[in-house]
């Protein structure tokens, strides 16, 4: 049965935006909190983000039924999408649709060094596919949550050999430094943490009470811990980066653009490529949404680690945040209202 958007879901967009004026205002007004959370940190990762992360995954991570992994490994044409999509496409789409406007369209009104950084913050975030909100992204679509894993378990893989590469040859750069262990780290904490947990809660509930109590009793009672993990990350994230948001207004707008036109592009081309190979929506979803979203917590800890707290880099990951949530709603309401596209089990389009 399709799953519906209800209330706090449907106006996801006026919560988020509330939550960010909140960090920012914390941020502002009560700057001790911010400095002790950046001391809650290990390998550049916030522990407290990530731990807000688990939370916003794990119920994904419920609904992973291990026996239908293997099947989910067989949709070699969604894994194809992805893969082309992410790896070949999408850092220089990125590269491209970024330097035509911070260094063509928008070169008046920022000074040239500061756009070649917002230009390598943007880099940063085309270079880096999603591994932990595309979870969430997916459970807004009833997208198949063994797929899920298994796409993001590969993606994991090609980044730990493919970021740099990419990233350097965009930068212009032989030499970058990437954080591996914030990268390692961030894996073990977005995906193997989760998914142990949730095996291990859905194998001893099954076990106890059987599968329909599981289905019906207690999957339910996750069902707006996603969103309140998404809502409170967002508080965290945004009391740190208040200053540097309220002190260039304009330039976030600049930014913006960019990183919004190139997310809905991804989108659409990996989404219609679905549609035109006739995959399933639950699969189809999924497979475009991974790469309209970015991973956003490698990009900031290498633009931090590369370029400094304080540079246009950072900025232009921060806004990539600030961009995303909003923009993959967008996309999330586009998914659902398209479901009729394309087939569903039994080789009949969805209604």
């Amino acid at each position: 049965m399709k799953k519906r958007l209800q209330f706090f879901e449907r106006y996801l967009s006026i919560w988020v935006l509330l939550c960010i004026g909140a960090g920012i205002l914390i941020g502002q007004f009560l700057p001790a909190v911010p400095r002790v959370l950046e001391k809650l940190q290990y390998a550049r990762v916030s522990i407290p983000i990530a731990l807000l992360i688990w939370l916003m995954i794990y119920p994904m991570m419920l609904k992973v039924d291990f026996k239908s992994v293997v099947n989910a490994t067989k949709q070699g044409r969604g894994l194809t999408v992805t893969l082309i999509t992410n790896w070949l496409i999408k850092p220089f789409t990125m590269y491209a649709i970024a330097w035509f406007f911070l260094k063509v369209v928008f070169a008046q009104w920022i000074p040239t060094g500061l756009s070649t950084e917002y230009l390598a913050g943007a880099i940063l975030l085309g270079a880096a596919p999603c591994t932990a909100m595309v979870f969430v992204w997916s459970y807004l679509t009833d997208g198949n949550p063994s797929y899920t894993l298994v796409q993001v378990a590969v993606n994991d893989l090609v980044i730990l050999f493919a970021f740099t590469p990419i990233v350097a040859f965009l930068l212009g750069i032989s030499d970058i430094g990437i954080p591996w262990n914030t990268l390692l780290l961030s894996v073990v904490l977005f995906v193997v943490i989760p998914l142990t947990a949730g095996y291990i809660t859905r194998t001893m509930v099954i076990r106890h009470k059987g599968s329909a109590y599981f289905t019906e009793k207690f999957l339910p009672k996750f069902h707006s811990t996603t969103i309140a993990g998404l809502l409170l990350t967002l508080v965290i994230i945004f009391s740190f980066q208040g200053n540097v948001i309220l002190g260039n207004p304009l330039h976030i707008l600049f930014i913006a653009v960019p990183l919004t036109l190139q997310t809905f592009f991804i989108f659409f081309m990996a989404y219609l490529w679905a549609k035109g190979w006739k995959l399933k929506h639950e699969i189809a979803a999924p497979a475009a949404l991974i790469g309209s979203s970015n991973f956003f917590e490698l990009a900031v800890a290498v633009a931090i680690s590369l370029f400094g707290l304080q540079s246009g880099a950072t900025l232009a990951t921060v806004v990539g945040v600030l961009v995303e949530v909003p923009v993959m709603l967008t996309l999330v309401k586009i998914a659902n209202k398209t479901t009729h596209w394309f087939p569903r089990k039994n080789g009949i389009k969805e209604a």
